[in-house]
């Protein structure tokens, strides 16, 4: 039985501390598929890569966008830098376009709405993709750690972000 494909597909990934999560989008406000993988032990980021590849080679998206881990005022881990270079690699042997995004990008391209804090923009993004919206972690408190959830929103706004730089029916690439 022949593949289905899925044109202009967009994935958008979001590694975190324990795993990484993802979302497909087939248009700005079109979600076609998301998720949340974890990983515990050694070895995160092999698994990691691992998890994308079946996404892509499921999927197979024209684009993958990142988060830019490059500047050194971003603060990331060493895991995770080396984590998004790996992903950017990937995409490239898998003929895709890689996009990178930085926070500023993201903040830009939610001024509009008024969303500032990584919150706001996850409450944005709920509010304009409702299957989300059953996702959006509660707010967090000073004293606590992010919920996993929140990493599936930072995915969200960094295809957000990508759509919000593309003219009409040309995708950007850097």
């Amino acid at each position: 039985m022949p593949r289905k494909t899925y044109p202009d597909l967009v994935l958008a990934v979001a590694p975190m501390a324990r795993g990484f999560a993802f979302i497909l989008f087939e248009g700005p406000l079109a979600p076609f598929d998301w998720g949340l993988s974890f990983s515990e032990g050694h070895a995160k980021n092999a698994r990691t890569l691992e998890g994308v590849r079946a996404i892509i080679e499921r999927y197979q998206p024209n684009t993958l966008v990142l988060e830019d881990c490059t500047s050194k005022s971003v603060r990331r881990s060493p895991r995770i830098r080396a984590l998004a270079l790996a992903l950017a690699h990937l995409a490239a042997a898998n003929h895709m376009e890689v996009h990178k995004v930085d926070r500023s990008m993201i903040r830009n391209a939610f001024a509009t709405v008024g969303a500032r804090t990584k919150y706001e923009i996850a409450q944005a993004i709920a509010r304009e993709i409702p299957a989300l919206s059953h996702r959006l972690p509660p707010l967090r408190k000073v004293w606590m750690s992010e919920n996993p959830r929140q990493s599936l929103f930072d995915a969200a706004a960094l295809a957000a972000t990508y759509y919000a730089g593309s003219s009409p029916g040309q995708p950007r690439s850097t």
